[in-house]
């Protein structure tokens, strides 16, 4: 069965006269607005702007501002060195901006900049720098993070050997994503604000803690806030002796008027607690929380913390979907939070009262709240689809038109040629239905045959959104000439908690049926010649590739795996954050036959003797988290099979390629794989 839905809204229109297609050049050359932050009179928006140079093979962030109420961006800070951590604070000498960014110090400290007069001052003097910068809502204090070595190398443990490039490891997580322990932790230092302007003395607030705050590897600064009255500090740790098999990472309020103390909120709590902030009231602190250890994709809730009764209680229980990007209402009686709904990312509004529920933002895109004016009437938002990136809107709160903001790119779209996104549901071997997105080429004509390819999604919990990604581009896949279809299939969120939770300890299950029926329902139809489809994916997506090469039959006339699991056993030795494992997987491999029995079923070294599909591989040297060694096993599998096979290695890259010179050889090689042969035109 087939229902094709409405066509996705593109944001902007290409011109009858455009002739151009997307290309990995051109792709790299989009300007990626970022940011979105109101200044004190809530009357404009500022935002970032970050360019990328592909001979210099670097990239710089430049800050700029739009009326919130419409009219011309202009550019307000620019030049070298880049911007971070930006905010606007109402200061008592007035309004400042805050940054991040080197500029003339040595390292990247913390500036204050005056509107009125254009003058830089330098906040900090911290040896090695800080990052994630908080200032206090009056401007009397600062919250930033910088490193402190804790542990002693090899060398200083054995001063006589200074030459000795070793090592010595006692516990795991010795090495996490793309970095090595590098014997410092990040931790939190607060420091009042002196009458000129720069900081005082500052103070670490987990003295002697080997932990971090923001846990490691991606969080920021959304992991602590100051209270509105600047008296306390909420933030989050993880501090835990077995850091490479829990997720229990804690919400910590410290006190800073007067002798500092500091409580854990969430003691008893045992999944990830993490992302306080404050209602503007400061009577509650609300964070995400998630209720099973060891489940990295658990639901993610918001609780909500009484600062006066010390109860905490689920604002959003009862909901079966996601709550990310918890955010107050200016007048404390609601907040915000992004959720995957039906293969897109919108904007809901919840009730401290009663915990009535409305939907503010709808159709094809992702959106994401960036900040709300000072009377609460507007959300500053951006949103992105599988067409074109992140742009700033201006939406009312209570939900309507989007007005934009931004338009970064709007002179390279008005010379593109667009694809049409479309959405498609299929009915999966249980009877359940599977969504999925399908990217059809510009000018598509239905009379014609074209080759596809059927996008596998990493996560493996991970929704297949109205996202504009800078690899896995379905753009850029449909401008090449290819259909593209991309399902939802089971363990994605965005369909209800049960079909999230299937994909646990059934890698091989029903999740790669769900992908097979919509390949197949997709090659029957008459415009997709089912002799020149191709399969891609990264990560869990690398998994079902190699999973494809022993047990996708004859579908497939080439298959690519980046950063690909291919054999479980090897990959639980190896990686490095083991609760994802001894969850998803079920526990190490030699905890009883049942579980032997699993890993042999699911991993796809099992099948090698089934494999004939053209095979790339792609993988990166800093990827601790799927190790490179599982690309080399499956491309050493494949070379003595006799499987035609190439491997495109990065020594410098982890779990994603991130230098715009290896993006662009990234696509390059991609495609001229894919083009052997699935060709378009053959």
């Amino acid at each position: 069965m087939r229902i094709v839905v409405i066509a996705v809204c593109l944001f902007a229109c290409a011109t009858a006269s455009a002739q151009e297609l997307m290309t990995p050049e051109l792709l790299w050359s989009l300007r990626r607005v970022g940011g979105g932050w109101l200044d004190p009179s809530g009357e404009q928006v500022v935002f970032s702007v970050r360019g990328y140079d592909l001979e210099e093979n670097g990239g710089d962030t430049d800050l700029w501002v739009v009326p919130l109420a419409g009219g011309p961006a202009k550019p307000l800070i620019t030049g070298p060195g880049g911007q971070g951590d930006v905010q606007w604070v109402q200061t008592s000498a007035g309004p400042r901006l805050f940054v991040t960014a080197v500029r003339s110090a040595a390292s990247p400290q913390a500036w204050s900049w005056d509107p009125a007069t254009g003058a830089w001052l330098q906040v900090t003097d911290i040896i090695g720098g800080i990052a994630n910068l908080k200032v206090s809502a009056n401007g009397s204090h600062l919250a930033f993070t910088r490193d402190v070595k804790l542990d002693k190398t090899v060398n200083e443990l054995y001063e006589d050997l200074p030459e000795a490039d070793a090592r010595i490891i006692d516990q795991l997580m010795y090495r996490h994503w793309s970095g090595w322990h590098d014997f410092a932790y990040s931790h939190l230092h607060i420091a009042a604000v002196k009458g000129d302007g720069t900081a005082g003395v500052a103070v670490d607030l987990m003295p002697g803690k080997k932990v971090d705050c923001p846990v490691p590897p991606f969080a920021g600064s959304e992991q602590f806030n100051w209270s509105p009255d600047g008296k306390a500090i909420a933030w989050t740790a993880k501090d835990v002796p077995n850091w490479a098999q829990s997720t229990n990472s804690d919400v910590y309020v410290t006190t800073v008027d007067g002798d500092l103390r500091t409580r854990n909120l969430t003691i008893g709590m045992p999944g990830y607690d993490n992302d306080p902030v404050w209602s503007p009231d400061g009577r509650h602190l609300a964070f995400h929380s998630m209720r099973r250890p060891g489940f990295e994709s658990d639901r993610n809730r918001i609780m909500v913390w009484n600062r006066h009764s010390g109860a905490i209680w689920d604002l959003t229980a009862g909901l079966d979907q996601m709550a990310h990007g918890g955010s107050w209402a200016p007048d404390s009686k609601s907040m915000y939070f992004m959720s995957e709904r039906r293969g897109t990312n919108q904007l809901f509004n919840i009730k401290l009262a009663d915990r009535g529920l409305t939907q503010v933002t709808t159709g094809g895109f992702n959106w994401d709240l960036r900040d709300i004016s000072p009377d609460g009437q507007t959300l500053v938002v951006a949103r992105q689809d599988m067409v074109r990136p992140w742009e700033l809107c201006a939406l009312p709160s209570g939900g309507g038109e989007a007005r934009a903001l931004t338009g970064g790119n709007d002179a390279v779209y008005e010379k593109l040629r667009l694809p049409t996104i479309k959405e498609r549901w299929v009915k999966a071997t249980d009877g359940e239905m599977i969504h999925a997105w399908v990217a059809y080429p510009p000018d598509f004509d239905s009379r014609k045959q074209y080759p596809m390819l059927t996008y596998f999604q990493g996560g493996p919990q991970g929704q297949i959104g109205q996202w504009f990604s800078y690899r896995w581009n379905f753009h850029l896949m449909a401008a090449k000439g290819y259909v593209v279809v991309a399902p939802n299939r089971r363990g994605l969120p965005g369909f209800g908690r049960k079909w999230n939770d299937d994909i646990s300890k059934d890698w091989g299950g029903q999740a790669m049926r769900d992908i097979l029926s919509v390949h197949d329902d997709m090659a029957a139809e008459s415009y997709v010649d089912p002799k020149r489809c191709g399969g891609v994916g990264a990560s869990f997506g690398g998994y079902t590739a190699y999973w494809m090469m022993g047990n996708g039959g004859d579908r497939f006339s080439a298959l690519i795996a980046h950063c690909g699991v291919f054999n479980l056993e090897s990959m639980y030795g190896a990686t490095e954050e083991l609760f994802f494992v001894d969850w998803d997987i079920g526990g190490p491999y030699w905890k009883g036959a049942a579980l032997q029995g699993d890993y042999d079923r699911f991993s796809p070294h099992r099948f090698v003797k089934n494999w004939e599909t053209p095979l790339l591989v792609i993988h990166g040297q800093k990827d601790f988290r799927v190790p490179v060694t599982q690309g080399m096993e499956a491309f050493t599998a494949a070379k003595v099979s006799g499987v035609p096979s190439r491997f495109l290695y990065f020594p410098q890259e982890g779990h994603w390629v991130m230098e715009p010179q290896n993006g662009v050889l990234w696509h390059r090689v991609f495609f001229d794989w894919l083009d052997r042969w699935c060709k378009p035109g053959k």
